[in-house]
């Protein structure tokens, strides 16, 4: 996702644009030059349309959603615990041939 901010010269203005697939998203800082206002817009343009993005948003299961960020989060933290959480074994003796009795 390329985002940019940059200042244009000579007015007090900040733009900062993202990228994402489908979504723009610009956000827009201006001051006046005697200092007496402030105006901040963000503008959302979403391509082809909000209804499509929407869509795309309903058909996903969110719980599924939620369940599979859930797991990638704690999965490295659970590889690392895996040694600590096993039930400790006790250990084989192994027995030479000929000294189990018989």
């Amino acid at each position: 996702m390329p985002e940019r901010t940059y200042r244009e010269p000579g007015a007090d203005v900040t733009i900062a644009r993202a990228r994402l697939n489908g979504l723009d998203i610009d956000v827009t800082h201006q001051q006046s030059p005697r200092g007496d206002w402030e105006e901040v817009s963000i503008t959302l343009r979403a391509s082809p349309s909000f209804q499509a993005f929407g869509d795309a948003l309903a058909t996903a299961n969110p719980v599924k959603l939620w369940a599979q960020a859930a797991q990638m989060m704690w999965a490295p933290w659970l590889l690392a615990a895996r040694p600590l959480l096993e039930p400790a074994r006790p250990r084989q003796i192994r027995s030479e041939p000929g000294q189990d009795g018989r």
